[in-house]
């Protein structure tokens, strides 16, 4: 009998990047590429309309990044396999978008074969980690705590302050989610209430140390 056919996704914001992936899964004869997404907004669109068994996520997105990503899909698609393929390899990174729902973590730095084994074993619903990302980690994983100030922050408002903290103002952001400038004030209120921060600035600095945006 043969294996079933995976429905994958790629999702990253380099063309050349989303190409290698789909190059080293086409060589399989039961994986198919149902879709390719530049930032999170377009993903979760297509992932919405494409049922995909598995999405291969990088970390660093326009305006929803793989952590908020993997949070949303693994709610509204519980079955997904969430496979994050990304140059990041910090700690407290990892065990967030373990949290999330991801079950498979690879570096970019890894040869591609480890990109292939992990997708084959999601592919099973087997859970995948390069060697980087050490057992250590995985006990850290179920024993630490989350950050309490980030964990308070709703999916929206962290949404929010993602694109506040790439640059958009109110009304962009109001159009993006399709919400109205007055909804964009109330969760930004809310989100710098519970961060007790008081300006855009320090708003901007707490995305970028919390890895909600990159530098």
């Amino acid at each position: 009998m043969s294996s079933p056919t995976r429905r994958i996704l790629i999702v990253d914001d380099h063309q050349a990047m989303r190409e290698g992936v789909r190059s080293l899964l086409a060589a399989h004869a039961n994986w198919q590429v149902v879709g390719e997404a530049a930032d999170g907004h377009t993903a979760l669109r297509l992932a919405r309309e494409m049922q995909p068994d598995i999405a291969v996520i990088d970390y660093s997105l326009p305006l929803m990044n793989g952590l908020a990503l993997t949070r949303v899909l693994k709610h509204e698609l519980p079955r997904i396999e969430i496979l994050i393929y990304t140059m990041h390899e910090r700690e407290d990174l990892i065990v967030d978008v373990l949290r999330a729902g991801a079950r498979g973590y690879v570096l970019k730095s890894d040869s591609g074969t480890n990109l292939v084994a992990a997708v084959e074993a999601l592919a099973l619903r087997k859970p995948y980690f390069s060697s980087e990302i050490s057992e250590t980690l995985l006990d850290h994983f179920v024993h630490s705590h989350e950050d309490s100030g980030a964990s308070t922050l709703t999916l929206r408002e962290r949404e929010i302050v993602q694109l506040i903290a790439e640059g958009k103002i109110n009304k962009q952001i109001a159009h993006l989610l399709d919400i109205s400038v007055k909804t964009v004030e109330t969760h930004r209120a809310t989100a710098m209430n519970k961060l007790k921060l008081r300006t855009t600035a320090e708003l901007v600095r707490y995305a970028v140390r919390n890895h909600i945006v990159e530098p």
